[in-house]
């Protein structure tokens, strides 16, 4: 093992380059789509604060209550969705071994470390010719063909040994979103009603994720990702000073973002002092998505409403209009231990993210 090891964007692109040759060169090329949804364990208890949490905070509003329709284990499942971006499926595993527990432990995660964002959902347009060839490649399912319905084809990936998430891949077969099936029952579970806030409304669709992923992961999380959708890289912008680098996969200008946040140099090769928020976070809370972000229009009064209703925040807003973007994150939700970012770009602003913003966010993230 190499004792100096530093994340450097050369090998990074080299690889980069090699898997997209490779997934052309399998037929994958257009085979998956943008998000379809997100998948969020919550402990049993959590299940309904969490989905009212989300009610209270963005633009979702809550549509069905199911036992869960893609795992087929029972578990309650509520589904939220705004029609802005991909679905939000919360859900409580009940019983069963859970496979992303070796992902969720870390220093302060206390007793029941369930609370997860697990499964990122791609719309694909064809599932078992994608199931087949990624098999065919060594990619590991959780079941050993896809799971069919009269409403979608569904398989998922095992969680990834770099991110510990895990990809679902689904083939609408007539409404897209329909996720009640022959085999799916109704649950009785449901939150409370959505609060009529004003500010709620200026908040949009789903902007991004970010997960973060150990220094030593970083190109291989990307890679394995890039592999699986049809995604590309995009740019890494370096906090040299806070040992941090945020990594932006996309699928399209105006679409949902890949986001990866890793070390450049591994907790284990720096000091304390010099270790930053990034590796810090996932020695207290284990690889994991650190927050959702979520566009909005008229920043300032989404922040001042989500404040007056108690919403806690880990900064100020950081940027500005003449910058092209404000951000600010709130503090992590006990629930589904995520923390929601609100994003605003500017008259047609075409970057995704600006250092200085990056740095004042990563710094803000010190709190955790």
């Amino acid at each position: 093992m190499n004792a100096n090891f530093q994340n450097d964007d050369t090998v990074l692109l080299r690889e980069v380059d090699r898997v997209l040759a490779e997934r052309r060169a399998a037929g994958l090329e257009g085979l998956v789509g943008g998000l379809a949804a997100v998948v969020i364990n919550t402990a049993p208890d959590d299940l309904l604060p969490a989905a009212e949490e989300m009610l209270g905070t963005t633009a979702l509003a809550f549509e069905a209550a199911l036992e869960n329709p893609l795992a087929g284990d029972g578990a309650p499942c509520l589904l939220l969705r705004d029609g802005l971006g991909p679905d939000f499926l919360l859900k409580s595993r009940l019983h069963g071994e859970n496979p992303f527990a070796p992902y969720n432990r870390g220093e302060k995660n206390g007793p029941d470390p369930s609370a997860r964002l697990e499964t990122f959902v791609f719309a694909c347009g064809d599932v078992a010719r994608y199931a087949a060839i990624q098999q065919g490649r060594g990619v590991a399912f959780e079941t050993p063909a896809p799971i069919v319905t009269d409403a979608f084809a569904f398989i998922q990936t095992l969680p990834s040994v770099h991110t510990g998430n895990a990809l679902g891949f689904i083939e609408w077969k007539g409404r897209a979103g329909h996720y009640a099936h022959g085999q799916s029952r109704p649950s009785p579970l449901a939150p409370g009603a959505k609060p009529d806030r004003p500010w709620l409304a200026r908040i949009r669709g789903l902007d991004h994720v970010a997960t973060r992923v150990p220094a030593r992961h970083r190109d291989a999380a990307i890679a394995e990702f890039l592999a699986l959708t049809n995604y590309r890289f995009d740019f890494a912008v370096y906090v040299e000073s806070l040992n941090s680098i945020t990594n932006v996969a996309r699928l399209g200008a105006d679409e949902y973002a890949q986001v990866f946040t890793s070390g450049i140099a591994p907790l284990s090769e720096v000091s304390a002092e010099a270790a930053g928020p990034t590796e810090r976070f996932i020695a207290n809370y284990g690889v994991r998505p650190h927050h959702l972000a979520f566009g909005v229009s008229g920043i300032e009064a989404v922040v001042s409403g989500l404040a007056e209703d108690g919403v806690r925040f880990l900064s100020e807003l950081v940027g500005s209009r003449e910058e092209g973007l404000r951000q600010i994150f709130s503090a992590m939700w006990p629930q589904t231990l995520l923390v929601h970012e609100y994003i605003e770009r500017y008259d047609g602003f075409d970057g995704f993210f600006t250092k200085s913003n990056v740095t004042r966010l990563t710094r803000a993230t010190q709190k955790q």
